[in-house]
């Protein structure tokens, strides 16, 4: 007996939480596709096919974002499953108690969790990248698509600061090319302000490791006549993975590379609150998934017997929807900077680890 028990209340709830994944990611795959198909319904020569493979690469990204309900859901009925099936009444009957069998399932959405973080983000920023690109270049090629923003870019170090211009941008093969470039180049004064010193006018600039190549330059000084060129480097504190971030939204950027977009950023002298925010959500998101699960496992657990089981099922649920949209909101003050992005960040998973808790411990030990 020693360890079966949990080894079946866990296969339940893993089972359970598959069912309501493939659930999810069903729906979600028809809403994206019925979504892009009515976006992307002014270009003629878009086939079905072709939204088909851009839903596949934008669902990953939103899946995940929804993960922490696909455990609340399906650890719920799992253990609403075991309730009917008076399976937890023998488990109480025999002085089992109730935090045996529900620590499992909260280790197993910990580590779940951690996997999310991990491996899976990685690969579903990658993929909404790809769409972006992707859907940025169907749109651009669509008759009558309104043209390109200009593209900003900045750059720095303790010393100086580069405000970059481009009318247009091609990646090819991960290098970055920049059309109809302005560069406008400060040097900061002992007190820490920016002095204008110099601007480079350049057709094309090429990012190199460690510098941009420019060709046909002019380069005008304060207070001096221009100087024409044919080329030019100067010194980048950019590499061309960092260089397409800067333009890129925090979820399309993995894990492993956050870090270094939060510190380029800070370099460039622009504010790093939102990928310091999503950061922040990927290192809760182990703690926002066994809370979830210790959420429904509390809601879960009253006996059927007793009545009003239903009621406390879709109290859960709700409960469970305002903690996913109190993520949201909190979200979006700590990009605004009003709270702290830890704050913002963890907030939303600590209550509804102290939820659950608070319930459980109420109807386990009165």
């Amino acid at each position: 007996m020693n360890g079966r028990l949990e080894r079946y209340v866990l296969y339940r709830n893993l089972t359970g939480v598959a069912g309501a994944f493939a659930l999810l990611s069903s729906v979600i795959l028809l809403v994206q596709f019925v979504d892009l198909s009515r976006s992307l319904a002014v270009r003629a020569d878009v086939s079905a096919a072709d939204i088909f493979g851009l839903t596949l690469l934008k669902s990953p990204s939103v899946i995940q974002l929804l993960l922490p309900l696909v455990f609340l859901s399906g650890v719920m009925f799992a253990y609403v499953g075991l309730n009917r099936r008076s399976e937890l009444v023998a488990m109480r009957a025999a002085g089992i108690s109730a935090w045996r069998f529900i620590t499992p399932s909260a280790i197993a959405a910990f580590l779940a969790g951690i996997l999310a973080v991990v491996a899976i983000n990685p690969v579903s920023a990658a993929l909404n990248a790809r769409f972006e690109a992707d859907r940025a270049k169907i749109m651009s090629e669509s008759q009558g698509a309104a043209p390109a923003k200009d593209l900003w870019l900045r750059q720095g170090d303790e010393h100086t600061q580069m405000v970059i211009h481009a009318k247009s941008r091609v990646t090819v093969n991960g290098e970055v090319r920049l059309r109809g470039v302005s560069m406008f180049i400060y040097q900061k004064t002992p007190t820490g302000q920016p002095e204008f010193k110099r601007r480079l006018e350049a057709a094309e600039a090429v990012m190199r490791p460690g510098f941009w190549q420019l060709t046909d330059v002019r380069e005008a000084t304060a207070g001096e006549s221009s100087v024409q060129s044919d080329s030019l480097t100067i010194r980048s504190t950019l590499d061309s993975e960092s260089a397409l971030e800067s333009l890129a939204a925090p979820d399309t950027i993995t894990f492993w590379r956050l870090p270094q977009a939060i510190e380029q950023t800070e370099q460039s002298g622009f504010s790093a609150a939102g990928y310091r925010l999503r950061f922040q959500q990927l290192l809760a998101t182990p703690l926002m998934f066994a809370a979830m699960a210790i959420l429904a496992a509390a809601f879960s657990l009253r006996l059927v017997r007793l009545g009003g089981l239903a009621s406390l099922v879709g109290a859960g649920m709700a409960l469970g929807f305002i903690v996913y949209f109190l993520n949201q909101f909190s979200g979006a003050l700590g990009k605004a900077s009003i709270i702290p992005t830890f704050a913002a960040a963890w907030a939303p998973a600590v209550v509804a680890l102290l939820s659950g808790l608070t319930l459980l411990c109420y109807t386990e030990d009165g």
